[in-house]
């Protein structure tokens, strides 16, 4: 059977329409009561450059913003792979139950949409996407999003704020609690979890001690249940 040329055209417009540049409104929430999110990174790329991917060893540059809120390698990392990316958009901090908007413009190829943001007061917890198809029909469209540990660090759920206090890969503790919430005294949290590779984070105990007991933080503000954000996409 022979194939006319306007059959040739339209497959080869459909494959063009596939990997077409995109322009995306996008907007984060915070959908919990008392955690903080660190500067997002949100990044459209191709199947190849995802900023994490669950049940596998932690990458540096992901360790480094899963354990003290720096996006500057995963930035490098991205830009060296030619993604598009909206970095920083709430300029700082994330509050619980605000939102922060950024747009996006992707490039032919960046089909995918990946996300992550540290979570404070945690020691290696961060909310994030993984390659999310962007939809090639216009409309809006919203995804709630888990928080996942990193697995490169036990969760002792101990803050050990200014000179000296953690935040670089390998050092123990969380490095701030930003809405000056959580306690002090804590001997640390025993934690059963050994998973070392990238996982749905099992979630933050705290108690009731905010001088003393086995956790620095409060278990009637720092406690979470997925869907810890909320992403809605609008494609134009």
């Amino acid at each position: 059977m022979k194939t006319s040329t306007l059959t040739i055209a339209i497959l080869l417009a459909a494959a063009s329409q596939s990997t077409m540049a995109a322009e995306l409104d996008l907007k984060v929430t915070n959908l919990t009561k008392g955690i903080h999110f660190t500067p997002l990174l949100i990044t459209a790329h191709n199947s190849e450059d995802t900023l994490f991917e669950v049940a596998t060893e932690a990458s540096t540059a992901l360790q480094t913003m899963a354990e003290g809120g720096n996006i500057a390698e995963l930035v490098a990392q991205a830009t060296a792979a030619g993604s598009d990316m909206a970095a920083n958009p709430a300029e700082g901090l994330l509050a619980p139950a605000a939102s922060t908007t950024a747009t996006l413009t992707t490039t032919d190829g960046n089909e995918y949409l990946s996300l992550t943001a540290m979570m404070l007061p945690t020691n290696d917890g961060f909310v994030g996407l993984n390659s999310w198809k962007i939809p090639t029909e216009a409309g809006t469209y919203t995804i709630n999003l888990n928080a996942y540990d990193a697995g490169t660090e036990q969760n002792n759920e101990l803050v050990v704020e200014g000179s000296g206090a953690p935040g670089t890969p390998g050092t123990p503790g969380i490095p701030a609690a930003p809405g000056g919430d959580a306690g002090t005294g804590g001997t640390g949290v025993l934690s059963g979890d050994t998973n070392t590779n990238i996982h749905i984070h099992p979630g933050s105990l705290g108690d009731d001690d905010l001088e003393a007991g086995n956790s620095d933080l409060s278990n009637t503000v720092h406690r979470w249940l997925n869907p810890v954000a909320q992403l809605t996409v609008t494609v134009k």
